[in-house]
């Protein structure tokens, strides 16, 4: 039993991944590269979320000025 809830959950969770790929992929601007994020070694992973809570961060400040914080900033990848 407990064997056929794992491969449930790997099989939900495989399947949710393929469809956020497919979303960035077909979203114009999107980075590429984030697609499999997942096959990624942890090194990697940390560097990408530091790189994204900078983004974060500068956007924070920008709101507070008046700015917009839309747009598509390149991620160092």
């Amino acid at each position: 039993m407990v064997f056929l809830l794992q491969n449930t959950q790997y099989r939900d969770s495989e399947a949710i991944q393929i469809k956020l790929d497919e979303l960035i992929r077909a979203i114009e601007g999107a980075h590429n590269a984030l697609l499999e994020l997942e096959e990624l070694d942890q090194k990697d992973l940390d560097r990408i979320k530091a790189e994204y809570g900078r983004l974060a961060e500068k956007a924070r400040k920008d709101l507070k000025r008046g700015k917009r914080d839309t747009g598509v900033p390149e991620v160092k990848g």
